[in-house]
């Protein structure tokens, strides 16, 4: 079995706290079900947030998806002028069979657009 590196982003809109935990376990959740993962697969993951998204950690909402055992860490994203607002981004790495050219990469919501040369990328309606 490989080590392998999965990507996810989100884009929030509005900082609110519910609003983030679901964003977040949306993502992961993807993740995980695009590529056929479990929570015992998993053997880290790192996120991002943007420095407007400041009501809760991301990786609280992945350590309510049953992640208590995997080591998790927020960060802050760079602030690069002209970027996208209120995005969480993930970086997990994972075991896994798959072939890195078939993992999926889970891009939702508005944050769709920041990787569009991922053919599986795709949009999700906003809730809101």
């Amino acid at each position: 079995m490989a080590v392998r590196a999965v990507r996810g982003a989100t884009q929030l809109e509005r900082d609110d706290r519910d609003h983030m935990l679901d964003r977040v376990a949306e993502m992961v959740l993807d993740v995980m079900a695009s590529n056929g993962l479990t929570v015992d697969d998993f053997i880290s993951v790192i996120f991002t947030a943007t420095s407007d998204l400041v009501s809760e950690f991301p990786a609280y909402a992945a350590r309510q998806l049953g992640f208590g055992d995997v080591p998790l860490l927020c960060a802050r994203e760079l602030e690069i002028a002209g970027s996208m607002p209120r995005v969480v981004r993930m970086m997990a790495h994972v075991e896994t069979d798959l072939p890195r050219a078939e993992l999926t990469h889970c891009y939702l919501h508005g944050a769709a657009a920041l990787r569009k040369d991922l053919t599986r990328t795709r949009e999700v309606p906003d809730d809101e």
